[in-house]
């Protein structure tokens, strides 16, 4: 298997304020992990910057114009939403986001990798078709169905988020949407308070597998087999993107969920299988959250390291 890996220096200019679990050490902590000989083959690349006009892909004009507003010229940041801040680099971190996304995409439809994971901040599974929250502007994960739809003539995109919050803004954007198949693994209650079992999308395309506070392995595995593994062999992807999030693991502070690196390890393995049976092994998988600098560490780089093995 040949493993892409997209990252860039921008990523760490994304700016919070001191104390914000959503921070630039997080891009550091799995820098270091991939310094492991492990890694050694897996092919990493400066992540592109997309245009402007890649956000609309996913929200409308509006949305876009709220987000550029709200970017500070001076060396300061902003608060735009209740947990959501920006700085004077933010637009761009978030734009190299969608672009690392995006290439991502030609990547695995082209042939030049079989899978692909992407390093980035600002996440971007919380924000909605209009509004930026939960630590994200885009939602990139959208933007990167949407380009695989536009560009390559994807017919279904199955997207698979197991960040321990639930991806509602991916739910809002593809609500109505038979042709994208969102499955989300994630506790409940917690913010941002969506992703009961009964929220199915208006064509049943939406398959949430809600986790109980202090959940472990044994019950994301079986939300995994009973739910999200049965959804993707129904609907038969031709491509698959994971929101990746590693904070459902035991010693995030975020959450409750007592996951350790194996489970995202297995978890990939079966959505690689996933991938491999129904979408020519087309593949990516964006960073969402993870705020246990070595948990994240850990969890990613099994993550990273399952998509190189094969």
């Amino acid at each position: 298997m040949s493993t892409r890996l997209y990252e860039h220096d921008i990523f760490l200019e994304h700016r919070t304020p001191e104390g914000h679990p959503e921070r630039a050490d997080r891009l550091r902590s799995l820098a270091i992990a991939l310094q492991h000989p492990n890694f050694e083959k897996l092919d990493r690349k400066k992540a592109p910057q997309a245009s402007e006009d890649a956000v609309l892909l996913a929200h409308p004009e509006e949305h876009l114009r709220a987000v550029v507003r709200e970017i500070p010229e001076e060396d300061e940041v902003h608060q735009i939403e209740a947990d959501t801040y920006v700085g004077p680099r933010s637009l761009e971190a978030a734009l190299t986001g969608v672009g690392a996304a995006m290439a991502a995409v030609d990547d695995v439809f082209t042939g030049a990798a079989d899978n692909v994971f992407v390093a980035a901040r600002p996440p971007g599974h919380h924000a909605e078709k209009t509004k930026a929250m939960g630590f994200c502007l885009f939602n990139t994960a959208a933007i990167a169905a949407r380009h695989a739809q536009k560009t390559y003539g994807a017919e279904r995109v199955a997207i698979v988020d197991w960040d321990v919050h639930h991806g509602n803004g991916t739910q809002d954007i593809f609500w109505d949407d038979p042709s994208v198949l969102f499955c989300s693994t994630h506790q409940m209650p917690l913010y941002p308070w969506t992703g009961a079992k009964d929220e199915t999308g208006t064509k049943g395309n939406i398959v949430n597998a809600p986790l109980e506070k202090d959940s472990a392995s044994e019950h994301f595995r079986e939300a995994f087999k009973n739910r999200v593994i049965p959804a993707l062999e129904n609907f038969r992807p031709d491509f698959l993107i994971i929101s990746a999030g590693f904070d459902a693991h035991h010693r995030d502070p975020l959450a409750q969920i007592n996951l350790v690196g194996d489970d995202f390890d297995w978890a990939t393995g079966r959505l690689m299988e996933i991938a491999g049976k129904y979408a020519g092994n087309r593949l990516i998988s964006l960073l969402e959250g993870g705020y246990d600098l070595e948990g994240l560490a850990e969890s990613a780089g099994l993550h990273i390291c399952r998509l190189m093995k094969g």
